[in-house]
Formats: structure tokens, C-alpha cells, sequence
């Protein structure tokens, strides 16, 4: 949970989590839409899908067993190299070395490291670093104490270097680069993406979702029919595509529900997000009832429209 989470909005879908699910059988039994939902709000929803996987094979396949050595938790599906790592010093006291961003910071910063961290040569160097240095006797607690330090002391901005305890020996702070280190690759371009959601209401205040199936963003989640297009459009556009989605029969009434867009950020895109209201005459086949939506796991664009949606 604590992937791209920070720790206290982690926290509260944890003790929900762990509640839910006291043992990795109990979680492994679960059907996937239940974790999803518990889920929803976090982002990034293949880890949840992962952690699901996860615990099928321990729960089946060993037992309820959990690995305890780094070789093997890296094979555990969604668990990579700092997860291992971290699962192996912290729980089993083995002898590995973290690298999150924050040792990244620490240890570019300390050496002098120019290497970008998210490039292959880079990541290697940083590995083989941060195994050098490591304190193979208390591991455990060197671990915790440099992802806390790079967290609390070592900050990505405005670090206050007077106070530190290692600005005596710190190449940064000498060459004056503590701003620059450490160095990262200029990210991948944003792409824009324009999402039209068709929100069909009925006369018994019943709607349509639909899963998303396949790879891409929001595996296995739901929202409401999709017409995604290259640019904004407007309402003739609407109707003129609505046929083709969603089986809704003339006369029907359509009308934005948000003259400005909503943009949903994630990693590598934005969503420019409209949802479009459509009043249909007749009973839709396969509705859910509006009151009903909170139920299914949704993406957080969609679940913060039907808290703010009224008939």
C-alpha cells in the first residue's frame, strides 16, 4: 500500500484491510471485486491485483507460508526489488539493502552520484552502493533509519544541511549540488486523453457501469459507458454517438452535467473528463439502481461524481 501512497492516507486503508482480511487465506478467498473496492482511492490498481494474486499462491500453494529470504519473495508476483528486499532485512533480518527514493537521495547526495537513478547503469550503481555501505549486523534498523533520514533530514528541497550529522563528510554540500542530486531522467511525455462519460438514467433512477477489461488503466474496475474521443466535444457530437455505445431508444434527453473538465492526473496522462447526462424514456435492460453504485469498485474520478451526483 505504501507503493506511491504516502504513509497517512495509507493508513486508514490498511486497519480496513487487515480487518477485512486477518489472514493471507482469508485474502486469498476473496473475490477480486472486494478487494478492488477496499482498495479504491489508492491508485495504481494492479498492485492491489498483485497482492490478490499474491496470496492465492502462498495460501495454495505454500501453505500460508511467507518466504523469508530475498531470492524467493522476488518471485512473488508484484514484489520487486526494494519490496524483496525491505520484506527480507525488516521481517527476516537478512542482510539486504534498500533503495527507495529517499536512499536514492541520501546516497547520491553523500557521494556525489551523478548517475540519473532512473537509468539502467544508474540503478545498478545505486544497488551496488547502497550493499556496500549497508550495516549487515543491525539491518533491520540501518534500513528503517536511511529511508527515515533521506524522509526527515535529507529532503528533496530546502534541506537544512547545517543540522545534519554527516554535512562534514557530504560531496554534495561541498560542490554546492545538494539542489541538483539527485539527477533524473526528464519524464515521459504527458498524454492528453479525452474521456465522455454517458450516464444513462432511467425513469426507476436506474443507470449503467460496465468493467474495464484488458490491460491499460483501471483493470477490472467499473464506470459508466465511455466514448473517448481526440478533443472536446460538444452536445450534437454526443448524441450523434450515443446509439453506438449505450442501447438507449429515441426520445431521450441529454445535457452536460460539468461545463468545465474535470482533469484526472496520473502518471503518464491526463483525462479531460466530461460526464453527460442522458434521461432515457424507457427502462434500461441491465440497470443498477443509483442508490446501488456505491457498492462497485470504481475509479476515484467516478466515485467522487456519484458522491456529488443528484437526480
Amino acid at each position: 500500500m505504501l507503493q506511491q501512497t504516502r504513509v497517512a492516507q495509507g493508513i486508514p486503508y490498511y486497519l480496513t484491510f487487515v480487518k477485512s482480511f486477518p489472514t493471507v487465506h482469508h485474502l486469498a478467498k476473496a473475490k477480486e471485486e472486494q478487494v478492488l473496492k477496499l482498495w479504491q482511492g489508492l491508485g495504481y490498481y494492479s498492485r492491489a491485483r498483485n497482492l490478490h494474486a499474491t496470496a492465492k499462491f502462498i495460501s495454495e500453494e505454500r501453505d500460508g507460508i511467507f518466504p523469508d529470504t530475498y531470492k524467493e519473495l522476488i518471485k512473488l508476483k508484484g514484489i520487486g526489488d526494494y519490496t524483496a528486499s525491505a520484506i527480507a532485512s525488516i521481517c527476516f533480518d537478512r542482510p539486504e539493502a534498500v533503495v527507495d527514493g529517499n536512499v536514492y537521495r541520501v546516497l547520491a547526495r553523500y557521494y556525489g552520484v551523478e548517475l540519473p537513478i532512473n537509468s539502467k547503469e544508474g540503478i545498478s550503481f545505486f544497488r551496488e552502493l547502497a550493499h556496500r555501505v549497508k550495516d549487515v549486523q543491525n539491518i533491520k534498523d540501518y534500513n528503517q533509519g536511511i529511508m527515515e533520514f533521506g524522509a526527515l533530514q535529507c529532503t528533496p528541497k530546502n534541506p537544512d544541511c547545517n543540522s545534519c550529522p554527516l554535512h562534514n563528510d557530504c560531496v554534495a554540500l561541498a560542490t554546492d549540488k545538494v539542489a541538483v542530486l539527485p539527477v533524473k531522467t526528464k519524464k515521459t511525455k504527458i498524454r492528453k486523453r479525452y474521456f465522455n462519460y454517458l450516464v444513462v438514467v432511467d425513469e426507476n433512477n436506474s443507470t449503467l457501469l460496465q468493467q474495464r477489461i484488458g490491460p491499460g488503466i483501471w483493470q477490472n474496475l467499473y464506470e459508466f459507458p465511455l466514448l473517448e474521443t481526440d478533443k472536446e466535444i460538444e452536445l450534437e457530437e454526443v448524441g450523434e454517438s450515443l446509439k453506438g455505445i449505450v442501447a438507449v431508444e429515441a426520445p431521450f434527453e441529454v445535457y452536460l452535467y460539468n461545463e468545465n473538465q474535470v482533469v484526472h492526473k496520473l502518471s503518464h496522462q491526463h483525462l479531460h473528463t466530461r460526464f453527460w447526462i442522458i434521461h432515457a424514456a424507457d427502462k434500461l435492460e441491465n440497470g443498477i439502481r443509483i442508490s446501488d453504485l456505491h457498492k462497485y469498485p470504481v475509479p476515484v474520478l467516478i466515485a467522487d461524481f456519484i458522491k456529488a451526483f443528484k437526480i
